[in-house]
């Protein structure tokens, strides 16, 4: 108890610093932006199909740009970057909340998930894996803890405030908050140091005892074997959490009654993303990657079966394990691995898989719902994804662990 408030203590700038970019980022997040999906749709006469393709339009777009900007987390301090992706993102809000176009849509769409859910979650959590090395897992766990809170306060209050509020003003009031928290965040980390530095002192060895390039990690076979475990997560949890209102009319619960359930999900999510932490530090992250995703793949089938919502509860738990561990898990699986000199560029790779599948689920899911394949009927082949991915993680990770030649 003494060590960990005395590493709470002597970091807490840091950690405050993290916590507050992944709270931030809930603004260019799935559930944030599904909260205005009614009025979008009336404002702008969409149909579900239409909303659906634009709305994974501007994700796929937001993917492919952060393949490239991922790489100034290398080379820019967190308060410097993180400044202007702030400044981004509340220009990303004002647009949305201004824009009276259904042809600049797909634009807005783009700006609030590459500045939200793209850039101020990558920083956030590449800062973390780079600041700290034997504490790693217990400092992303606490960093990812803003997304358990946005997640647990924000569909709240602002569902509550449009029933007085016009939601236009909804997006202002949004800007107007990332605006205010860009001067505490610049205050928190007024003594950062910078990446180049830090690649000089308190780093970490990945592989061969060796700094990885983002070229040679794509060369190497483990990044490969990995990718579909960082696709599964954000494609699928995405999808069922996009397609909600028809799960719950196919099962014939109330939509109500269905979303209660997200408490559920965003408790079981945090404790085990501060378990996955603590786990991370204890026994290194080649132990746990194989088998973490195993809870997501049994969630799946218990969903897809359930015939009550106490039934639904439980799949939210259960997948709830993985994304909770997902929160924390592979960021620094990359540090482990690959070190930390390069940590930037190669975790912008990921980030971009994770949000390419956050824009492949719904859209997939939503041509076979078209087809007349149910979201439920679907299930199966989603727990064979997971299952498959898991297979994949535990050779890959098996093979490549014997070239760590020291402990992370």
């Amino acid at each position: 108890m003494t060590a960990a408030l005395s590493f709470l203590r002597d970091n807490a700038a840091f950690l405050l610093a993290g916590a507050l970019l992944s709270f931030t980022s809930s603004f260019g997040q799935t559930f944030f932006i599904s909260i205005f999906a009614g009025e979008i749709m009336t404002t702008f006469s969409l149909s579900d199909g239409d909303w659906g393709l634009i709305y994974s339009l501007g994700t796929t777009a937001s993917a492919i740009v952060m393949v490239w900007s991922g790489i100034l987390t290398d080379r820019l301090r967190v308060r410097v970057l993180g400044a202007i992706v702030f400044a981004g993102l509340a220009f990303a809000c004002l647009f949305m909340a201004f824009n009276p176009y259904a042809a600049l849509l797909p634009l807005s769409i783009f700006l609030l998930r590459f500045t939200g859910q793209g850039m101020t979650s990558h920083i956030a959590m590449v800062a973390m894996a780079r600041w700290f090395v034997a504490t790693r897992g217990k400092a992303l766990a606490i960093a990812a803890s803003g997304y358990a809170v946005g997640e647990a306060i924000l569909p709240v209050l602002f569902v509550a405030a449009m029933t007085l509020i016009d939601w236009h003003y909804l997006w202002m009031v949004a800007a107007l908050f990332i605006l205010l928290m860009l001067p505490v965040m610049q205050r928190l980390l007024r003594q950062e140091r910078t990446p180049q530095s830090l690649a000089e002192g308190d780093t970490a060895l990945g592989m061969d005892g060796r700094h990885w390039t983002r070229k040679e990690m794509l060369r190497h076979p483990l990044f490969w074997f990995v990718l579909p475990s960082i696709l599964g997560p954000s494609a699928f949890v995405t999808a069922l959490f996009f397609q909600q209102v028809h799960l719950a009319e196919v099962k014939g619960w109330s939509h109500v009654g269905f979303v209660a359930l997200f408490p559920v999900y965003t408790i079981v999510s945090t404790l085990f993303m501060l378990l996955a932490g603590w786990a991370i530090d204890r026994f290194g992250t080649r132990k746990l990657m194989p088998f973490y995703q195993i809870p997501i793949a049994i969630s799946f089938v218990v969903m897809a079966s359930a015939d009550s919502l106490w039934w639904a509860a439980f799949a939210f738990a259960l997948m709830a394990m993985t994304t909770g561990a997902n929160s924390t898990l592979p960021s620094a699986f990359w540090a482990e691995f690959y070190g930390t000199r390069h940590i930037g560029g190669i975790k912008s790779i990921a980030t971009a898989a994770m949000v390419l599948g956050s824009a492949i689920g719904p859209a997939i899911s939503g041509v076979l719902i078209d087809r007349g394949i149910t979201f439920p009927e679907q299930m199966l082949g989603i727990t064979i994804w997971f299952l498959l991915a898991s297979a994949l993680i535990w050779f890959g990770v098996t093979t490549a662990a014997r070239n760590l030649t020291r402990p992370a």
